[in-house]
């Protein structure tokens, strides 16, 4: 069946793009790979084709995947092809397939979506093909294309998708009964699309078919099905009254041994809590996306235009109201959030829900809305359950009181009225699990007390008496039998100021539990501090039989006595005999998959929870990787890698890398801590060539991605080893390092500066620095301030990155500016940093190139002067066209003439204007900010302001050759900057007598303050001096001196 057509996508067999897209990376990459293999190919008969093929392969690792990854892309991208490259892909392919099916799940998650209408119904075609073929591993392909068929969608091509999967895994029955877990998300998948297919012909014809699979299935196979728990009975309630499910709730109800000698009853079944991965079936992952970056990056407040969103993208239309169910599930049993997010001002889960039911529009939908948010309170049992599971509700009445007490007035109500009505006979179940539940709430502090919710005055009388009776216990103040001191009055308090706050969901109320702090003087105060709401991991057993079956009899029964170990000590006995068979010589490898997959699941305590031990001392260290796990790392330590053995072990923990990623930092981890691996850190680019990513940098920097998101403090221990085992991967880019300051916190970046002062840690070097910083810009204020304090740690000239200041905007960048000139002014200038800083373009906002130029006035007013002068000769010196020219041709600004004279004048009217503001008239004023040097009693009063570093002779100097030089327009528009360097000429031009003259005809006020004649004989006669002599060569020493007899202040 082909896929309804939609509109045709612009350019690119794989993905649908607009002009305006950039080319995607995977689509190249994969366009690359089909070059290879047409390249390999073209012209060749299939048989050298094919040999062709296995040559290129031999060669590597690299050139296999690309050769499976170009057969694949044409199977994709060319239908007429498709039967021949794929039965090549079968015969060339050396890994199972994996590299396929690895790609395959990549697109569907990230890719699907703008995927061209060809391509899906190739990878369609493609799935069916690995199914027929039995590939290891199709099962979870077929999964993740269930999890493409959206809920509450009943568009065309979602419906094809729906068809062709169904059409699948009906003529693969066989096959499908062959793996448990995928018979009981088929039957959670399709059992809720039923609801959706209804109306059309068609659509009753595919309803139909999804009713008998479902059917069959339940009733063949009802003990795979239960592995889903509670929220099969949910579904199956839904599609009660189709008459093949008639029968079957008959018999679950009543006959329960008919479907299974195991199957004791529907309470057993409602006992059994939902397991995350079918509540995260239901969600496409574009929806699962978006609901993931609501709950953990978007601050509460800001979410409306995301809800808008979300609501115009897949809650729009009337049959996508049941999807409301799936999204409230999810969010109740999947988004369980850290204490970090639940402590921030991060949007709350309750608020997500909140938005769901007051937009619901069908009233059915609104009732099962309701029963999902309360199914896990029917039959909640705190030692099997989660309070993060039935946390939401509670906290969506709370908080909905003031501004939506109608919402909190229908879910108390249902949630009294579902007790007696859920199922009568299990009534009395049905209660305890809903006071178990709020009980659970007041324990974990979830809410104080309960008694200013169930009692609340907005309440109307009839729902506060059934309250009461349903339950008495958390209807009076203070609240049941747990130690908390209270205040009596504190309720009430609580309820008023509920009451008084008009924001609604406003961040006052997002704290999840209420401690009340003591009143302040005036007693009205009252702060409402966080308590994180630890959630107890609930161990769901481990099933390791479908691989036991495949391990041989010796290795199966170490298997079992390992899953059978009670203490450590045994469990790293049996795991070193596991490994000394492996290690034996008639070992069969293709076994390795297997035994991965059964470690993985019996050690998967292993990788919950912080690796780091609290203290960090040897002892500690040598404990903490005593896991039987890590029994293959110490292995690994003690072989030669020329040693037979020693690959067998890297292909063990590439297996193992596969089903649990976590494994390639704890390996780093065993590396750095362990004494029996001293010096050994370099197994670590072993172990990465050996895995399917066969490249050290990828396979180190997802290791630490995954180490950042797991621990960081175990991040930061590793960082010092990882900076110097591995400098090539980590010094080149800022992956590693944005990583890192992505998550530190000040403590940690203290302890990275230190590591850095002590030699023991380099995170750059002055080949890659500059780039690196340049990369910076692009991250979050924090992470760039932490970035400039690792790089000022280090012992880097800062001429090396000084060309930084081409890239940098005032608007754009003020955290590298600010850093970089609390640099520079501890700085010489010299002539390069005095380029770079004058680069930059002049804005009347952008005070950075002023504010240096200034310090360096007054700090270092000689070099100033030579650098600007130097500078000011040579622009003034290229013709103006090829300035213009060179000055718009290049992305990065360059140094013009007219730029110099901007910043120079920005800074004369920046020093006068400060001058004038501090009150200091004419004359010298010490040596504050505004300082100035002495000037010839000769200058006009006004150029008694000129500020210290435009009294030195060669700028003055060189503003004369450039006026002498330039145009009218340029002498107008810097006339007040020329005046400066025409003034100094008239000084050091007339003769001592005429500058008397001058002075007496001055005005009083510039008598008063002039300086001595005889003085200013000696300043003028020296400053004359000093021009007759700059026309002939001279050597720069006398230069300088005349320079300072100017500037002299020594009087």
């Amino acid at each position: 069946m082909e896929i309804p057509k939609g509109k045709a996508g612009a350019a690119g067999k794989l993905l649908v793009s607009s002009l305006l897209d950039s080319k995607d990376e995977l689509e190249e990459r994969l366009e690359r790979c089909v070059g290879i293999v047409t390249s390999l190919t073209n012209g060749l008969s299939e048989r050298e084709a094919n040999d062709a093929l296995n040559a290129h392969i031999c060669k590597g690792t690299p050139q296999h995947e690309e050769i499976c990854l170009g057969l694949f892309t044409l199977v994709l991208t060319e239908p007429a092809q498709a039967q021949k490259c794929y039965r090549d892909l079968a015969l060339v392919s050396r890994d199972g397939m994996n590299i396929v099916l690895n790609k395959i799940n990549h697109i569907l998650m990230e890719k699907y979506l703008k995927l061209q209408d060809t391509c899906r119904t190739q990878l369609v075609w493609l799935l069916r093909e690995l199914v027929k073929s039995g590939v290891l591993g199709a099962d979870g392909v077929c999964m993740t294309f269930m999890k493409q068929i959206a809920g509450g969608d009943v568009t065309a091509k979602n419906i094809w998708l729906a068809e062709n999967v169904l059409e699948i895994l009906t003529e693969q029955r066989e096959w499908v009964l062959k793996s448990s877990l995928l018979v009981a998300m088929a039957v959670y998948t399709f059992l809720r699309l039923i609801v959706d297919h209804h109306g059309s012909a068609a659509l009753q014809v595919l309803r139909q078919k999804e009713v008998e699979f479902c059917v069959s299935l339940l009733r063949e196979r009802f003990m795979d099905c239960f592995m889903i728990g509670r929220d099969l009975v949910r579904l199956l309630q839904n599609v009660a009254r189709i008459p093949e499910f008639e029968q079957l709730w008959k018999d679950i109800l009543h006959n329960p041994q008919v479907l299974s000698s195991q199957f004791t009853g529907v309470l057993q079944l409602l006992q059994s809590r939902t397991s995350r991965k079918f509540l995260a079936c239901r969600l496409t992952p574009d929806m699962e996306t978006k609901l993931l970056f609501m709950t953990s990056r978007v601050r509460f407040g800001q979410q409306k235009r995301y809800q808008d969103w979300f609501q115009r993208q897949y809650l729009a239309t009337p049959d996508s109201q049941s999807l409301r169910c799936d999204l409230i599930r999810y969010i109740c049993g999947v988004v369980h959030p850290s204490n970090e997010v639940l402590s921030s001002d991060i949007l709350p889960r309750w608020a997500i829900i909140g938005w769901l039911l007051t937009t619901c529009t069908s009233n059915v939908a609104a009732s099962n809305a309701k029963l999902a948010l309360f199914y896990d309170w029917l039959f909640f049992n705190p030692e099997k359950d989660s309070i993060m599971n039935i946390e939401p509700a509670i906290l969506v009445m709370h908080h909905s009181m003031k501004p939506h007490p109608a919402i909190t007035a229908t879910l108390l109500d249902f949630m009294c009225r579902i007790i007696p009505n859920f199922y009568p006979p299990l009534e009395a179940h049905v209660r305890q699990g809903v006071f178990n539940s709020l009980t659970h709430i007041v324990e974990k502090r979830v809410l104080a007390h309960l008694a200013p919710l169930f009692d609340n005055p907005k309440l109307d009388k009839e729902l506060r008496a059934m309250l009461r009776e349903k339950f008495p216990e958390f209807c009076s103040s203070p609240s049941p039998p747990i130690e908390v001191k209270i205040e009596e009055p504190v309720p009430m308090e609580m309820e008023n100021h509920l009451e008084k706050d008009d924001g609604c969901y406003d961040n006052a109320e997002a704290a999840f539990s209420d401690d009340e702090e003591e009143l302040n003087s005036k007693g009205k105060k009252r702060e409402f501090r966080f308590h994180p709401i630890k959630e107890s991991i609930v161990e769901e057993p481990v099933d390791i039989t479908p691989f036991l079956e495949q391990l041989d009899e010796s290795l199966r029964d170490k298997v079992l006595q390992l899953q059978k170990g009670s203490d450590t000590e045994a469990q790293c006995e049996v795991m070193q005999e596991i490994v000394d068979q492996v290690l034996e010589e008639d070992f069969d490898s293709e076994q390795l998959s297997v035994l991965a997959s059964c470690l993985q699941e019996l050690f998967k305590a292993h990788f919950r929870g912080e690796v780091l031990p609290e203290e960090i001392t040897e002892e500690s260290l040598e404990e903490s990787v005593g896991k039987p796990l890590y029994l293959i790392f110490r292995n690994l330590c003690q072989m030669q890698e020329d040693n037979s053995g020693f690959s067998l072990l890297l292909d063990l923990l590439s297996e193992l890398y596969q089903k649990q990623p976590k494994i390639g930092y704890h390996l780093l981890y065993y590396l750095r801590a362990s004494k029996a691996a001293l010096g050994r850190m370099g197994l670590y680019e072993s172990f990465a060539q050996a895995t399917q990513l066969g490249e050290l940098h990828t396979c180190l920097m997802m290791d630490m991605k995954a180490c950042q998101e797991d621990d960081v403090r175990l991040l930061c221990f590793l960082t010092p080893s990882i900076y110097t085992e591995f400098p090539d991967e980590t010094l080149r880019s800022g992956e590693l390092l944005n990583m890192i300051v992505a998550v530190i916190d000040s403590f940690q970046l203290q302890e990275l500066v230190c590591h850095v002062m002590m030699g023991n840690l380099v995170m750059f070097r002055k080949d890659s620095v500059l780039n690196i910083l340049i990369q910076s810009l692009d991250w979050e204020t924090f992470e760039q301030y932490c970035t400039w304090q690792l790089f000022l740690a280090h012992n880097i000239p800062l001429e090396t990155i000084i060309p930084i200041l081409q890239h940098l905007k005032y608007k754009e960048h003020p955290e590298a500016l600010s850093c970089l000139l609390l640099q520079l002014r501890r700085e010489k200038p010299s002539e390069e940093m005095v380029k770079m800083v004058l680069s930059r373009p002049c804005h009347p906002e952008d005070q950075f190139t002023t504010s240096i130029l200034r310090h360096w006035g007054l700090r270092h007013d000689d070099l100033l002067g030579e650098h600007i002068k130097a500078l000011l000769i040579k622009n003034n010196s290229l013709p103006r066209k090829r300035q213009s020219l060179r000055s718009s041709s290049s992305k990065l600004a360059q140094l013009t003439l007219e730029q110099i004279l901007e910043h120079l004048d920005n800074l004369r009217l920046n020093l006068t204007n400060t001058k004038q503001n501090c009150g200091c008239p004419g004359g010298r004023s010490g040596s504050g900010i505004g300082a100035v040097f002495p000037i010839p009693a000769s200058f006009p009063p006004h150029s008694r302001l000129i500020p210290a570093v435009f009294s030195q002779t060669p700028i003055l100097q060189a503003l004369q050759h450039v006026q002498a030089s330039c145009d009218e327009a340029h002498k107008m528009k810097f006339s007040d900057l020329f005046s400066l360097a025409e003034e100094y000429e008239d000084s050091s031009s007339k003769p001592p007598k005429s500058r008397r003259k001058a002075t007496a005809l001055s005005s009083p006020r510039s008598r008063k303050n002039a300086a001595q004649p005889p003085n200013n004989e000696e300043e003028s006669g020296s400053s004359s001096a000093s021009e007759e002599e700059d026309t002939k060569p001279k050597p720069a020493k006398r230069k300088r001196k005349g320079s300072s007899a100017v500037g002299s202040d020594s009087d």
